[in-house]
């Protein structure tokens, strides 16, 4: 049995984010991926393949408390959902770190503020190659500097948009968004603001993704060890539950067991719960490292719709994520609670919007929808509630998950409907249900987070401020499961921050 200084599990924004950060300790590493490459092929930018066919999510079946069947849209790759991520990279807001009182409730406030992350969002921007425009957004919390890269300019028909929103009083910025383009020289970036990048995997490794960014520089370090397809089962502790001693794995029919002085969990924050729980031993018959009862629980993925807006406006554009709008981030004048985001998602063609249109809606007509759209995406805060958990049962994962908050985040839809009418012409807003499927909305979980929550006291929370769990000394978990509180912006960005946050605190550890 090889034994290895760390062992980190899942290779994520933030497994993948805390390889990079540990690569030139000269310890050595284990990295365990249950995935493998994503391949580079034709599919990667076939709308039919990647949407219609759900090419690049899990085929596992996961269920809801009623016992309905449903596919999460979660892909396991060497980067995680961030082989397939908009790449939107967002700090939460300064007021998001404190208690925000909300129509249905108030969010646990974080043990760590905005201030103890600022550094650390500054590297991560840097780390996936960010682009934006310090001072546009209105909501902007305080930056030490400026972007690392220049913002992504608007294409004629976007900067139309802009200009309109602008005229009426609202404040549209230029999205943060993690490309490795560089406009000022297109003929060598490798970026080429193609129309397949919101959710798509990239064909030519130009989007800033934990697997391009992270694990891949990595392994040129002889300390690292990276293993493909094989999936941590379980964690044994010694006799005192206090120490983890063994990690047990698979790969198809074959068994591995793997020793480290310290294990973290990135799994993702619906896996790396499963993982503690199906860990349950005589000292955590409910699950590892759950003295508190909280893992699994607390579960959020925010309230997300995605919408067409319809006018009369061709619209040509190929690389249409670059506006984002915050006006409605707290409310307005009339509604006193926090409603949520609003962002530009990538350029639909005939084929992605075709589920939404009725049965006997010609090409033609989908053509022409598509040509005329400007595609919408709507992000409101969920609440942590207990009761909306993940559980296994007999090697089945059922997510326990009740909508919180939808108040503000339908005022948000209505709201923007009305703002487009005003400014853009726009005779159509119909829903767009290619990343959150209407049947059951538990489908869309790229924002997973919230299941092993942090903070001071052991018995509310799952982990330390170091993201230590309070009942295991030698395990942490370094993903979306930390978050108290889900913000109404991607978390990417943060979980990101908070890997190469703990990624110091473990560095010093191993001294």
């Amino acid at each position: 049995m090889a034994q290895y200084d760390i062992i980190i599990i899942g290779t994520g924004a933030g497994g993948g984010t805390l390889v990079h950060a540990l690569k030139d300790s000269g310890k050595k590493i284990l990295v365990l991926e249950r995935g493998t490459y994503l391949p580079r092929e034709k599919e990667n930018w076939d709308s039919i393949a990647v949407f219609h066919n759900d090419r690049y999510h899990t085929k596992e079946v996961w269920k809801t408390t009623d016992e309905k069947d449903f596919h999460p849209q979660t892909g396991y790759w060497v980067g995680g959902n961030t082989k397939v991520y908009g790449a939107a990279l967002f700090r939460l807001r300064e007021k998001n770190f404190e208690g925000v009182t909300h129509y249905d409730g108030v969010t646990p406030e974080w043990p760590l503020k905005y201030k103890d992350y600022e550094p650390y969002y500054t590297e991560a921007e840097k780390l996936f190659n960010v682009h934006g425009q310090m001072g546009e957004d209105n909501t902007e919390p305080y930056r030490s500097g400026e972007y690392p890269n220049p913002p992504v300019s608007h294409e004629p028909r976007i900067q139309e948009l802009h200009d309109e929103l602008k005229a009426k009083g609202y404040h549209p910025f230029r999205l943060p968004i993690g490309v490795r383009l560089n406009e000022n020289d297109m003929l060598n970036s490798p970026c080429i603001r193609c129309n397949t990048c919101d959710g798509f995997p990239c064909l030519i490794h130009a989007k800033a993704d934990a697997d391009i960014n992270c694990v891949r520089p990595s392994l040129s370090d002889t300390n690292i060890t990276l293993m493909t397809e094989v999936k941590a089962t379980k964690l044994i502790t010694d006799a005192s539950g206090k120490t983890i001693v063994s990690v047990e794995a698979e790969r198809g029919d074959e068994k591995f067991s793997f020793t480290a002085d310290i294990i973290v969990v990135a799994a993702g924050a619906v896996n790396s719960a499963v993982l503690l729980l199906k860990s349950a031993n005589d000292k955590y018959p409910n699950g590892l490292a759950n003295g508190s009862g909280m893992v699994g629980r607390n579960l959020m993925k925010h309230n997300n719709a995605a919408m067409l807006a319809i006018s009369t406006k061709l619209n040509p554009t190929k690389f249409q994520k670059t506006l984002a709008v915050n006006d409605f981030y707290w409310g307005d004048d009339e509604f006193k609670f926090p409603m949520g985001h609003v962002q530009l998602m990538g350029k639909s063609n005939k084929d992605q919007i075709s589920p939404d249109a009725p049965f006997f809606t010609p090409g033609l007509v989908m053509d022409e929808m598509a040509n005329h759209s400007v595609d919408w995406w709507f992000t409101g805060e969920d609440l942590p509630m207990p009761e909306n958990r993940v559980t296994i049962q007999n090697d089945q994962i059922y997510l326990h998950y009740a909508e919180t908050n939808s108040k503000g985040f339908e005022r948000l839809k209505d709201k923007w409907s009305e703002v487009l009418k005003e400014v853009d012409d726009v005779t159509h807003f119909i829903p767009h249900s290619l990343y959150l499927k209407k049947n059951i909305p538990l489908e869309g979980l790229a924002h997973q987070c919230g299941t092993c929550r942090y903070g001071n006291d052991p018995k509310t929370s799952v982990l330390d401020m170091n993201c230590k769990a309070h009942d295991v000394d030698n395990l942490y978990v370094v993903d979306g499961s930390f978050f108290p509180s889900s913000g109404a912006v991607n978390p990417s960005l943060t979980i990101i921050a908070n890997a190469l946050r703990v990624g110091e605190h473990l560095l010093g550890r191993m001294k």
